[in-house]
């Protein structure tokens, strides 16, 4: 995580003149004492800072002294996972995410059940053992475990599918603050798969989806506001969702953008800025011979601006 620090500045008034008579000052009043708190976490506030060895110092002198610390466990997992200060080691991120998980902690739960998920070097894959961490962390409202247990509940671990078991966690992985799972029950909404049908819902789950970055969120919602689907038609909102999902490499919002801009709708009519996002597209798979045709007039010199654009706009 990174820290944000607040620099603070004085400001410094002229003084004016002495006055000839001047007013005693008030007598000292000692400050009030400290209020009695808990002790700061250094372990984790060396790690915020990039402090890594302290922080995995602090965590193990901490494990030491009381060995149900299980926040100091998992942060040491976390440590041991990603090879800060210490040699990367997944399998002894996995022996401490087991112990923490094993005393209660839902974050190391959420951390083993990723690692038995797909395997990794001293970690045998384990659907099963996965799915049972993540169902230990969802249990405490974790919220990644929730998004997760949705995915396999649609079928990734194997299993059959069962969309009302996976618009729950999906709903429940939303309302704990994760923007995947505000995604993915949008769309179940949307399609009424698991829950009933509801497109006002789904448009209003897949904006929050969308407004939090999540690109297939953007591009869903942005199709809906295209077409007043749930929610009032914004040709012009919906281009602007289109240009960030495109921006970003997507596709098939690169595709919308480029008929967007081939007709006029929701953006100033341009042919150059469709072809430009056209041969995105073209490059990601995406071939689209009606938007050929629309951009097949362009001039020598157009498609030499073409080329400069997508130069330009690659180099971002």
């Amino acid at each position: 995580m990174n820290l944000t620090r607040a620099l603070l500045t004085a400001t410094v008034a002229l003084a004016a003149p002495v006055a000839a008579a001047q007013t005693l000052a008030p007598p000292f009043t000692p400050p009030p004492a400290p209020v009695a708190g808990p002790p700061p976490d250094l372990a984790f506030g060396a790690y915020q800072r990039g402090f890594y060895l302290t922080a995995f110092q602090e965590a193990m002198k901490r494990v030491a002294a009381n060995a149900k610390d299980a926040a100091a466990m998992t942060l040491i997992g976390e440590i041991y996972r990603d090879g800060y200060a210490v040699k990367l080691d997944t399998g002894e991120a996995a022996r401490w995410y087991r112990l923490a998980s094993n005393l209660g902690d839902r974050e190391a739960a959420f951390e083993l059940g990723a690692l038995l998920l797909t395997g990794a070097p001293g970690v045998d894959k384990n659907v099963a053992a996965a799915k049972a961490q993540f169902e230990r962390a969802a249990a405490k409202g974790q919220a990644g475990a929730l998004y997760n247990l949705g995915v396999m509940a649609l079928g990734h671990d194997g299993a059959g599918q069962d969309f009302a078991k996976a618009a729950d966690y999906f709903r429940r992985a939303a309302e704990a603050g994760d923007e995947d799972g505000a995604y993915s029950y949008g769309v179940l909404l949307r399609e009424g798969k698991g829950a009933p049908l509801d497109i006002a819902a789904s448009a209003q789950w897949l904006k929050r989806a969308a407004d939090a970055g999540v690109i297939a969120g953007q591009v869903e919602y942005a199709i809906m506001l295209f077409n007043g689907v749930g929610v009032a038609k914004d040709e012009a909102g919906a281009a602007k969702i289109f240009l960030r999902a495109a921006a970003r490499n997507n596709p098939i919002a690169q595709n919308r953008l480029a008929h967007l801009y081939a007709t006029g709708r929701g953006v100033p009519k341009d042919l150059l800025e469709a072809a430009v996002w056209n041969r995105f597209a073209q490059a990601a798979g995406l071939d689209d011979p009606e938007l050929d045709a629309a951009t097949a007039g362009l001039t020598p010199d157009e498609r030499a601006r073409v080329d400069a654009l997508v130069r330009r706009q690659a180099a971002f």
